[in-house]
């Protein structure tokens, strides 16, 4: 009986043993990433995604799409409030996004005149450009308009650039990693990123005509100087014969502006062509000087997770200031050279206004601004004093919007031959 309790007991503590080595093993390969960690995250986040999307990659509802609507008003009676004034009344209001109608194209870009009329629509077939990537399972996120009315795009999760004509059809394409923003130059090029590259594009042909890579071009050329700045999201080594390990996503890059020659005599630290650039998991807004790959001026927040800096006409820059996990998102000025950042505009209890993810912004010439609330599927304009001026909710059912990633103002007279009309 004795050996036989003895037996029991040691039986016992080897299961306990085997189970608390189970679990420190469990938390080290947590820490760590070693098998079968990343394994169960994969299977558990794929399981997650498939449950709460099935409909969206079956194309019956958009659901990885549709947001919660932003605004003070986000009842099943939103749509259209104020009416645009001021600068927003004497042109149209691009507004790029998802169809209501996803029978006629998934993706679409909206034109609306100085009444908040729509007038024109430009259907996006990624199918066009990618047939290997449901539409259902990319998102429209750049977006460029030019003077003939054609439209240059970006995908988020896709494989293709491309330039369409007013009624939708391809006029030319570029597979590849394109992603975010896309900007023209003012000499014949457009400005996007490629993978963790900023790259030059020729308007007409979307011919890549140079690059910028992050690794490449901008931490190796100048290491000592400019890798702490960059180093920030990544794994310390063991010893020191390892490499530094970078996080997932390390940098995640959503714009890159350049300095147009007709505004460079505002930027006098600076010259006409360098570039303008957001890393978002690093907070960092910085000018690089594309010929060397060497850094003017940065700036690490207080922007956090943001987005779309814009150089300005008067020597400032601004900032959507995404402010993640805060609830309200803003607009930051800063001018290079000079400690303050001035609070332009941000979300309030009267004037909400908050988009975790994505989102751009557009001073207008009367000092409003423009401001694409992507994750509330809304776009509004509000005053230099804060104030509401209209918003406008891209509704697609009682308690969802759809998403919408930007909204553009251009005046009267931007397109050479009127709207774009596709029945002439």
């Amino acid at each position: 009986m004795k050996r036989a309790a003895t037996d029991s007991i040691g039986l016992v503590l080897f299961v306990v043993s085997i189970a608390a080595l189970a679990v420190i093993y469990g938390v080290v390969a947590s820490w760590w990433g070693w098998f079968p960690a990343p394994q169960i995250g994969l299977a558990h986040r794929t399981y997650l995604d498939i449950s709460q999307n099935w409909k969206n990659d079956l194309a019956l509802e958009p659901t990885r799409h549709l947001v919660t609507p932003g605004g003070a008003n986000g009842g099943p009676d939103r749509g259209v409030s104020g009416a645009p004034a001021g600068a927003s009344s004497q042109g149209y209001v691009l507004v790029a996004g998802l169809n209501e109608n996803q029978d006629e194209s998934f993706h679409v870009v909206r034109l609306y005149d100085g009444t908040g009329r729509e007038v024109h629509r430009w259907p996006i077939h990624y199918e066009a450009f990618d047939p290997d990537r449901p539409a259902q399972n990319v998102m429209m996120h750049g977006m460029e308009v030019f003077e003939d009315g054609s439209l240059v795009v970006t995908f988020d999760e896709g494989d293709a650039i491309a330039r369409v004509d007013a009624c939708g059809q391809t006029m030319w394409v570029q597979n590849g990693a394109f992603h975010h923003s896309i900007t023209r130059d003012g000499e014949g090029r457009i400005l996007t990123w490629r993978g963790e590259a900023v790259a030059w594009l020729d308007e007409g042909t979307g011919e890549v005509l140079d690059t910028l890579d992050i690794h490449a071009d901008m931490i190796a050329v100048d290491y000592r100087a400019q890798q702490a700045l960059f180093n920030i999201r990544t794994r310390t080594p063991h010893n020191a014969d390892e490499d530094v390990g970078y996080l997932e996503d390390p940098f995640h890059p959503n714009d890159a502006e350049p300095l147009r020659a007709d505004m460079a005599a505002a930027f006098p630290m600076f010259a006409a062509g360098d570039v303008l650039i957001s890393l978002r998991e690093l907070n960092l807004v910085a000018v690089v000087d594309p010929g060397t790959g060497r850094m003017k001026w940065w700036r690490h927040g207080p922007w956090f997770k943001q987005h779309d800096p814009d150089f300005q006409p008067d020597g400032t820059i601004t900032v959507y200031d995404n402010a993640t996990g805060e609830g309200a998102s803003g607009i930051r000025r800063t001018r290079p050279g000079e400690d303050e950042v001035e609070t332009v505009f941000s979300g309030t209890g009267e004037v909400p206004f908050y988009s975790w993810r994505r989102g751009k912004h557009q001073v207008l010439p009367d000092g409003n601004i423009l401001l694409t609330e992507a994750e509330g599927g809304r776009v509004l304009e509000v005053t230099p004093e804060g104030e509401l001026a209209w918003e406008r909710h891209m509704v697609w059912s009682p308690d969802q919007n759809l998403i919408v990633t930007e909204a553009r103002f251009v005046p009267y007279g931007y397109f050479v031959d009127g709207p774009p009309n596709c029945s002439r």
